[in-house]
């Protein structure tokens, strides 16, 4: 009998494993995890969460040599994402900011009807959830931005971004850091050599600007 409890607690165990590793961008949150456990980040820092815009801004500490970051950004993630590992890659590190930049792939999911307003719901249920256990925090959102691959989106894009920032205009210690605007030409068109070659993911140079936009809001 008591071999029998021993195996089915056993394949239980191990299907609890199985079904962690199975959910998206687990590997992600546990490289996480290892980092920290091998030096956990300060209090009070600034923490970027969200998607490959993010994630693919390695250097990010570089371009705000002032300001201790830590950056907990996982590529493809959407805004369900950021929710579902909120325990593990926000509450954690006690910031005295956040800044999140999420939506577009929400947008870019299969599903295409997916709006600008269900990115906005999506985005105040993030936001209500980091309120009710960070209610002292400063949360800054960054505008989903435009790209040449996908410029189909730009409609649902911009609604987004109008209700998000509509929203956080009448929440306290909140901004609204529009990068969206300064990545097109003067002609209307989105610039083409900030990006690499997927027509996604910025170079340097897109980094440059978000830099100059994102810095003056950012916490001392």
């Amino acid at each position: 009998m008591k071999n029998k409890i021993v195996i089915l607690c056993s394949l239980f165990l191990s299907t609890i494993v199985f079904v962690k590793a199975q959910a998206p961008f687990y590997s992600d949150i546990q490289n996480f995890k290892k980092q920290d456990s091998a030096n956990f980040p300060a209090k009070h820092t600034i923490l970027l969460v969200g998607s490959s815009s993010f994630t693919k801004w390695t250097d990010v500490q570089d371009y705000f040599p002032t300001y201790p970051i830590i950056n907990r950004g996982f590529g493809g993630s959407s805004l369900l994402d950021v929710i579902r590992y909120a325990n593990d890659i926000i509450f954690p590190y006690q910031p005295k900011q956040i800044v999140i930049y999420c939506g577009e792939n929400d947008l870019a999911a299969a599903d295409t009807s997916i709006s600008g307003k269900i990115v906005f719901e999506r985005f105040k249920q993030l936001f209500v959830l980091i309120r009710k256990q960070l209610p002292k925090v400063n949360i800054a959102y960054v505008s989903m931005k435009p790209s040449p691959s996908r410029e189909k989106l730009l409609p649902k894009m911009i609604a987004g971004n109008l209700l998000i920032k509509n929203y956080l205009s009448k929440q306290k210690k909140t901004v609204f850091i529009n990068v969206f605007n300064k990545m097109f030409n003067k002609d209307g068109t989105i610039i083409k050599d900030i990006f690499i070659k997927d027509n996604l993911h910025m170079n340097a140079k897109g980094y440059v600007i978000w830099q100059k936009i994102i810095a003056p809001y950012l916490l001392k």
